[in-house]
């Protein structure tokens, strides 16, 4: 099951801190907050899903810092920035890197609020998608490669007949493997097959015959 998402407030001015998360927790969110980027930092490695509220300017580690370093492990997570006046230079940069928004201080509450859902339900597609896309490598990864090759015939639209052609079989012996693949990879019909391996980057690669 997934974990319940959270989000992580890092500001080193506790007053600010401490207000964020407790018109987080009014609005029914998890909350965990940190004084420093590099108290985050030592949590990062058991962090799975929610979002991430900075302040670009923190002593040691800043926010932009701490956004490259959660780019640099993988860690595919809504960044949200908080600038104060003068900072706009900063905030550009931070989405640049990759961070969902910025908010300028002082910021309305709602405006925040409105923020951190949207970047919530933005981590809550991703992490969808990643589960739907490991499914989808586990179901390719236990096709005999015949199935494989049958699949990629029938993903760059060729018929039966040309796949049988190209693999040196009969069109009945594609007909069984087509079969067996669309059980296999759990597939209602072959514009499913085809959404499917869009998702896996199949259609991205050509086919090859007789491989």
């Amino acid at each position: 099951m997934r974990p319940e998402p959270t989000v992580y407030v890092i500001d080193d001015d506790d007053a600010v801190r401490q207000s964020l998360e407790f018109l987080l927790k009014t609005a029914s969110m998890r909350v965990r907050g940190f004084d420093s980027a590099k108290a985050f930092l030592q949590e990062l490695p058991a962090i799975e899903s929610g979002c991430i509220i900075t302040d670009v300017r923190m002593p040691e580690i800043t926010g932009i810092d701490l956004l490259r370093r959660v780019k640099e492990c993988g860690l595919d997570i809504p960044v949200i920035i908080i600038t104060g006046h003068g900072d706009i230079a900063l905030a550009v940069e931070a989405m640049k890197i990759g961070a969902v928004d910025f908010l300028e201080k002082p910021f309305d509450d709602d405006l925040l609020i409105t923020a951190v859902r949207s970047a919530l339900n933005k981590d809550a597609s991703s992490a969808r998608h990643r589960a739907e896309l490991a499914e989808i490598h586990d179901r390719l990864a236990a096709l005999s490669n015949r199935e494989r090759q049958v699949l990629e015939g029938l993903v760059a639209g060729n018929a039966n007949k040309t796949i049988a052609f190209n693999l040196g079989i009969s069109p009945r012996t594609v007909e069984i493997y087509r079969a067996n693949l669309m059980t296999k990879m759990a597939a209602n019909s072959l514009s499913d097959l085809v959404r499917m391996a869009m998702t896996a980057g199949i259609l991205d690669k050509p086919d090859k015959p007789g491989r």
